[in-house]
């Protein structure tokens, strides 16, 4: 059975990770790792969390009905035993803390991961590609063109908002992938072409960015 969209795990950034740990240690434990899509995590984390901080009020509470009654009262007001009440409470938003650190640790570990992923696709972005290796490349595209050092496709779609759907599907690839096309739109139909400037010509990047979008064309119904 596919994973949910809502329940899937995306790559995390360095940035989003680290405001999700200031957010967990500094602020709420669980709000954190909601941001970062831990939503298991964040969930019980912050369930916890409240758990803790509600004990903790009635705690108070109760104190303060205490004190009032000492300052209106004759009589000694019955003794409230409370600090057990107290103990829990606190007990229960440290360990909720405790464990949002872990997972902030978990988050700030997987974005230092990603980064060197990219890093490494950078590098290998940078390599131009040799031309035997372009035409084998080609042939797992053949509805893919080549133009000098350029590649492209064009895409065809029943409709405006149809086409503009796929548009921005390739726009999240492309971000993700941190390389661009070139976009052409006319109405129905895209037209996508692909090149590595900093390399000069044609890499990996582009043929394995061609491939995310062909499967796009056909998850969006390109004619």
């Amino acid at each position: 059975m596919p994973m949910k969209p809502f329940l899937a795990r995306k790559k995390i950034s360095r940035a989003q990770a680290r405001n999700a740990a200031l957010l967990n240690q500094l602020g709420t434990p669980g709000l954190g790792s909601l941001l970062a899509r831990r939503w298991v995590e964040g969930v019980l984390q912050l369930l916890l969390f409240l758990t803790g901080f509600v004990l903790f009020c009635i705690w108070a509470i109760r104190n303060l009905i205490q004190y009032y009654q000492m300052m209106f009262k004759d009589a000694p007001p019955a003794a409230v035993n409370g600090g057990r009440l107290f103990g829990i409470g606190i007990g229960i938003c440290v360990l909720a803390w405790f464990w949002s650190l872990l997972t902030s640790f978990s988050l700030l570990r997987e974005a230092a991961k990603v980064s060197l992923e990219s890093l490494e696709s950078f590098a290998v972005g940078l390599v131009k590609l040799e031309p035997a290796k372009i035409i084998l490349a080609l042939s797992a595209l053949p509805q893919w063109q080549r133009h000098g050092e350029i590649i492209s496709r064009t895409f065809e779609f029943v409709d405006f908002p149809a086409a503009m759907k796929f548009v921005n599907a390739v726009a999240e690839l492309s971000e993700q992938a941190q390389h661009h096309p070139d976009v052409d739109i006319r109405w129905n139909k895209i037209t996508l072409a692909l090149t590595t400037h900093a390399a000069g010509g044609l890499t990996e990047k582009d043929f394995e960015l061609a491939r995310q979008i062909d499967q796009q064309g056909g998850s969006h119904k390109a004619k």
